[in-house]
């Protein structure tokens, strides 16, 4: 089982757009901060922010299994324009590759790229208490449980946490 981030290439817009974005009912979405109620993008959107989105933008890939596209890897810096706080995203769009620690792999390789592209102490990212094996990947990478903001998010008539991981560069290091 070869699990490998790469950029998205232009000619798999398409493919990636059916993978991630043609069911609004997938799986992955009632985990993905379903809170917030993102709403998908169409097809057409997707292809028109292609470019733009993904292609130029380095702090989006897509996750592979043996050359196949089955997910996708973010970061966004959560202070905006000062660009020192940097939260990293990730999406396993296929229910039937849950458990098989293909997020593993792939939030390994992605936090160990970022530390290297980016001179910053922490990575992070945010799950809530309704996403477990969120919470399970990250300390499965090294992450630790920095903060927990109780009774936050509201999802289907119940309150859940907000929780917080991150791993700094030297605990990465030493976690290698």
């Amino acid at each position: 089982m070869s699990v490998a981030i790469r950029p998205l290439q232009a000619k798999e817009g398409h493919q990636f757009w059916q993978l991630a974005y043609s069911d609004p009912k997938a799986e992955w979405i009632k985990f993905n901060g379903p809170y917030f109620r993102d709403v998908l993008p169409t097809e057409a959107e997707f292809m028109r922010t292609l470019e733009d989105r993904w292609l130029k933008d380095p702090l989006r890939q897509v996750i592979t299994l043996n050359n196949e596209l089955v997910g996708s890897m973010s970061a966004y810096y959560e202070d905006g324009s000062l660009k020192r706080w940097l939260d990293v995203g990730i999406v396993v769009y296929k229910t039937d590759l849950w458990g098989q620690h293909i997020g593993r792999k792939a939030l390994t390789q992605w936090v160990a790229h970022l530390f290297e592209t980016f001179d910053l102490p922490h990575i992070g990212f945010t799950t809530w208490s309704g996403n477990p094996r969120m919470m399970r990947l990250g300390e499965a990478v090294g992450m630790q449980l920095e903060g927990r903001i109780r009774q936050v998010r509201y999802w289907q008539g119940q309150y859940y946490d907000s929780m917080k991981y991150g791993v700094l560069r030297e605990e990465w290091t030493q976690h290698e």
